[in-house]
Formats: structure tokens, C-alpha cells, sequence
């Protein structure tokens, strides 16, 4: 498969300066053909010269989430949110995770289930309501905390 222009491109730019910032476009172009382990590669070692760079560390845990690699991409997005606690996009891919991880959650052994008929029909009305709420439940934690975020950002504004 040849790579596109715009990976080749940027690879030249690179190799004319190995500290370029310009990995992170590399690690992105590379997320958007669907390249993710050579994303990461790139983010990775990119990284390793420029730790601080948080829109590398965005593209490294898409590319992560995008490979059903929860835990690395959360610490990458939990990474951003702790140098830039107003990062929107971290907040949302976060969200993502955590929605991503709940539908994956492993449902009762049907086995189980039809052997108890009773008790599994008791448990799961609970536990129904409880997943209907919990959608909610994180919009309005997530809308919570960016109201704090706001709040403080505001008090640090410079006043006029």
C-alpha cells in the first residue's frame, strides 16, 4: 500500500530534523489512515522529546482508544487534563472510554440466569434503572466539573 503525500511529507520533514514537533502531524495523519500502531510509534517516540506536548498526547490516546487500549489511552487523556484541566477534548474522549468500557461490561451467564428465573428477574430491575441513569448520571457529573473549571478559570482571569 503506498502512504499517502502527506505521510511522506512529513516523514522527510522529520528525518531533516529529528526534534521537529512535527510528529505529532505525522502520528495524526497516520490515526486518519487507520495506521494506528504506527501512530502510536510516532507519539511515542515524539513523546520522548517533547513529553509536554499535549496535542501529541491527544492523538496518542485516540490512536489507543481506537485500538480498544482503554487503560493507556485514559492515562494519556488524564495526562492533558492534568496539565490543561479545560481541555474539552479530553474530557469528552474520557467520557468516551468510560461509555465504551460499559458497554463492554460482560452481562449475567445465561446459564445462570435461566436456572434462577426468579432471582435473575429481582436483580435485574434494579439494575435496570440503575443503567438507564447512568448516562445521565455522567453528563451531569461531566457538566458539574466543567462548571468548577469554568468558575476557576474565571477567578483567574485578569481583572480589568
Amino acid at each position: 500500500m503506498a502512504d499517502n503525500p502527506r505521510i511522506e511529507e512529513l516523514r522527510r520533514r522529520i528525518q531533516k530534523d529529528p526534534a521537529s514537533i512535527a510528529f505529532a502531524q505525522l502520528a495524526e495523519e497516520h490515526r486518519r489512515a487507520g495506521q494506528l500502531e504506527d501512530a502510536v510509534r510516532v507519539c511515542r517516540a515524539g513523546l520522548a522529546q517533547h513529553p509536554a506536548y499535549l496535542s501529541a498526547r491527544i492523538t496518542l490516546g485516540r490512536a489507543l482508544l481506537e485500538m480498544a487500549r482503554y487503560d493507556e489511552a485514559a492515562s494519556e487523556f488524564e495526562y492533558v487534563l492534568k496539565a490543561a484541566p479545560d481541555n474539552l477534548t479530553a474530557v469528552r474522549e474520557l467520557a468516551d472510554i468510560e461509555q465504551r468500557r460499559r458497554a463492554s461490561a460482560p452481562s449475567p451467564p445465561a446459564a445462570v440466569e435461566a436456572a434462577q428465573p426468579h432471582q435473575a428477574e429481582e436483580a435485574a430491575q434494579p439494575h435496570q434503572a440503575v443503567e438507564d441513569a447512568q448516562p445521565d448520571q455522567v453528563v451531569g457529573e461531566l457538566e458539574a466539573w466543567l462548571s468548577v473549571l469554568a468558575e476557576e478559570r474565571d477567578s483567574r482571569a485578569p481583572r480589568i
